[in-house]
C-alpha cells in the first residue's frame, strides 16, 4: 500500500514540475508525452504558458536565411528617462494636451507629451529651436537615472540583428563616438558614416497608470523628440547606397524617411526624389524592407506611399502609422479619427489588404511590395502576397516573442510578468463578409486568406511592468525579418 501511495505522490510531484516548467521544455520532449498527459498539462497551465510553448514549437529557422544585411540610414544616441520627471525638472506644470506637428518651445513639448500620454500612444516630433533643444537635452542627460542607448530605427534594427553571430551587419548613418562605442562588434560602420558629434534623441517614457495632472496613461509608451539635422536631411543615404557594391548584402533595411518632416516642403520634396533615385539604383534581386515611423504631414506620407512603396519589397509599421497611412492616401476606414483601445483586427486587416491590393505587386502593376509586418501592443499581423515569402508563421511568432521578452528586459518570456491583452475572438474584415476566429492558445498563430493575400496573426504577451518601450517596433521587425524567407523569382 505504501508503495502505491509513494508512486502516486511522485507522479503528482512530476506533474506539478511539468506544469511549472512546461513552457521551457523543448518541443521534442513535449512530443514524447502521451496525448492524455499532454492534454492535462495544457489544461493546467495558463494561457500565457501555453502560448509560449506553442511559439517555441513554431519558431524554426528558414531554409534560406540571410548572411549579410545592410541597414540605413538613421542612427543616434537615445537619452531615455521619465517624461514627467524631465518636464518637472524643466519647471513645467501639467495642463491641457495638444498635438503639434513640430515643436517650437517647451510649452509645445508639454502639450504634445500630455496629448499622447493620455492616449497611451507612441509619437515622434522634430524640435525646431536648436538653443532650446540643447538646453533640454543637457537637462535630460544630466538627470539622475537617465540612460544612454543605441538609437534610430536603422541602428536599432542593426543592433538587434547583430546579436546573431552568423549575420554580418553594415550600418550607414551619422555615427558619432558615443554611438560607435555602444554598437555591437558585429556591426560594420564605413568610415564615411563617422562624424565628430553624436546626434541625440530624447525618449520620454511613461508607465501604465502613471498620472500627471488630469492625465492618466492607459498603458506604457514613449514620446520621442529631437533637433537632428543629419538624420533629418538623410545625409548618409548616398553613402549607404554606394557602400552596397562592396558589402554585397542579401537584404537591405531602410528607415529614417520620417525624419525629413523637420525640413522645409521644398527640401523634403527634393530629398524624397533623390531617395527614390537612390533606391532605384539598388539591384532588384536584393529585397528591401522599409521601416516606417511616426509622421504628421499627410502629403508627405501620400508621396511615400505612391513613390517609395513600389520600390520596396516589405514594410514594417505600427497602428498609429497604419491609420495615418490610410488617412493620407484615402484608403479604407480613413474617416476613423483614432483607435479606441485595441485596434480592431478587421479594420487593420482591411487596410493591410488595401495597401497590398492598391500599391503592392500584381500581374499588371510595376510594384515590388509583397509584405507588411504590422505590430501593435496586443497583437501582430504579417500580410504577404502569395508566392513571394515563406516561413511567416515562425516570423510573426518570433516578432511577438521578442516584444514580450524585450519589454520586460528578460532573455526569454517570463509568463509571470506578462498577460494576454488581445481579443479571444475577432472578425477578419469590417468591409467584406468576414470569418469569425476564436483564439486557441495552443495554436496562437492564426492564418486566413483573401484574394491572393495571406494573413498571419498572433497575440502578444504584454509586459505588466515594462522596463523599456523604445525600440520595440524595430526589434519586432528585425526578428520577423530574421525568420523570413524570400522566394527566388
Amino acid at each position: 500500500m505504501w508503495r502505491r501511495a509513494l508512486c502516486v505522490g511522485l507522479l503528482a510531484l512530476a506533474l506539478g514540475y511539468l506544469c511549472l516548467l512546461g513552457p521551457q521544455l523543448p518541443p521534442s520532449a513535449l512530443r514524447l508525452l502521451p496525448a492524455s498527459l499532454l492534454g492535462g498539462l495544457r489544461r493546467a497551465r495558463s494561457l500565457e504558458s501555453r502560448m509560449v510553448a506553442a511559439w517555441q514549437a513554431a519558431i524554426v529557422r528558414p531554409a534560406r536565411g540571410w548572411a549579410r544585411v545592410a541597414v540605413g540610414v538613421n542612427a543616434c544616441v537615445d537619452v531615455v528617462l521619465s517624461g514627467v520627471k524631465l518636464l518637472e525638472a524643466l519647471g513645467l506644470e501639467p495642463g491641457d494636451g495638444k498635438n503639434h506637428a513640430v515643436l517650437a518651445s517647451q510649452q509645445d513639448l508639454r502639450e504634445a507629451f500630455m496629448h499622447f500620454m493620455e492616449k497611451g500612444a507612441a509619437a515622434e516630433r522634430f524640435f525646431s529651436d536648436a538653443e532650446s533643444f540643447h538646453h533640454i537635452a543637457r537637462t535630460a542627460s544630466e538627470y539622475p537615472g537617465a540612460q544612454l542607448y543605441v538609437g534610430g530605427n536603422a541602428a536599432l534594427i542593426g543592433q538587434k540583428l547583430a546579436a546573431n553571430p552568423d549575420l554580418k551587419i553594415l550600418l550607414c548613418g551619422p555615427v558619432g563616438p558615443k554611438l560607435h562605442e555602444l554598437l555591437d562588434d558585429n556591426v560594420v560602420v564605413p568610415p564615411e558614416s563617422m562624424q565628430e558629434r553624436d546626434e541625440f534623441h530624447l525618449i520620454l517614457e511613461y508607465q501604465a497608470g502613471e498620472e500627471w495632472g488630469q492625465v492618466k496613461a492607459p498603458n506604457a509608451n514613449r514620446f520621442i523628440f529631437s533637433h537632428d539635422l543629419s538624420n533629418g536631411a538623410l545625409n548618409m543615404l548616398e553613402v549607404f547606397v554606394s557602400s552596397l557594391d562592396e558589402f554585397q548584402p542579401d537584404l537591405v533595411v531602410l528607415s529614417g524617411l520620417h525624419m525629413m518632416e523637420g525640413q522645409s516642403k521644398e527640401m523634403r520634396h527634393r530629398r524624397l526624389m533623390e531617395t527614390v533615385a537612390s533606391i532605384s539604383d539598388i539591384p532588384t534581386d536584393i529585397p528591401i524592407h522599409l521601416e516606417l515611423a511616426s509622421m504628421t504631414d499627410q502629403d508627405f506620407m501620400s508621396n511615400i506611399v505612391h513613390q517609395v512603396f513600389p520600390l520596396v519589397n516589405s514594410i514594417g509599421l505600427n497602428e498609429q502609422e497604419l491609420l495615418f497611412l490610410t488617412q493620407s492616401a484615402s484608403g479604407p476606414h480613413a474617416s476613423l479619427a483614432s483607435w479606441n483601445g485595441i485596434p480592431d483586427v478587421g479594420v487593420v486587416s482591411d487596410i493591410l489588404f488595401w495597401v497590398l491590393k492598391e500599391h503592392g505587386k500584381t500581374a499588371d502593376r510595376a510594384s515590388d511590395l509583397t509584405r507588411i509586418h504590422f505590430h501593435t501592443l496586443a497583437y501582430h499581423i504579417l500580410a504577404t502576397v502569395d508566392g513571394f515569402w515563406g516561413n511567416q508563421v515562425a516570423a510573426v511568432a518570433a516578432g511577438a516573442r521578442a516584444a514580450g521578452a524585450q519589454a520586460c528586459a528578460t532573455e526569454t518570456i517570463d509568463t509571470s510578468k506578462v498577460f494576454l491583452k488581445a481579443p479571444l475572438e475577432f472578425v477578419t474584415s469590417q468591409i467584406e463578409a468576414p470569418s469569425k476566429i476564436s483564439l486557441n492558445p495552443d495554436e496562437p498563430v492564426v492564418h486566413w486568406h483573401r484574394e491572393g493575400i495571406s494573413f498571419h496573426f498572433t497575440p502578444v504577451l504584454v509586459c505588466k511592468d515594462p522596463v523599456r518601450t523604445v525600440g520595440l517596433g524595430d526589434a519586432i521587425s528585425a526578428e520577423g525579418l530574421l525568420y523570413s524567407e524570400v522566394y527566388p523569382q
